[in-house]
């Protein structure tokens, strides 16, 4: 029972320490740094060039579609790359496994295409 007890404490202390440590952290630095705005400190930094126009621009939702499939092809090839180098060990089982998740990352390609995601010019 005292074991327990002794890992509950060691998590408590953890916990503690995640949240006191940046806390303490962040007001020191507050307190320690110099505060002397200005005009030309305010100002956004592109650069070294002066800031041209708004700040905001309004991207295509476009590019955050392509960037999420690319997202989740990238993670495909991650999870492939072990299952190739160790297929000798793994067996059949481990393939089935594979062409299970290949086809459920196909599915969603293929819904992709058909709601005409990947299309650029179809606005």
């Amino acid at each position: 029972m005292e074991q327990y007890i002794n890992n509950y404490v060691i998590v408590a202390i953890f916990i503690a320490l995640g949240i006191l440590l940046p806390v303490v952290a962040l007001t020191v630095g507050r307190w320690l740094r110099p505060k002397k705005p200005t005009d030309m400190k305010q100002t956004t930094y592109e650069s070294g060039n002066e800031p041209v126009g708004v700040g905001q621009v309004r991207f295509n939702v476009r590019y955050y579609l392509f960037a999420l499939m690319f997202v989740i092809f990238d993670v495909e090839t991650v999870f492939l790359y072990p299952w190739a180098v160790a297929y000798n060990q793994l067996g059949l089982f481990a393939l089935v496994e594979m062409l299970i998740f290949v086809g459920l990352l196909l599915v969603g390609l293929i819904y992709a295409w058909k709601k005409k995601v990947l299309q650029w010019d179809s606005l």
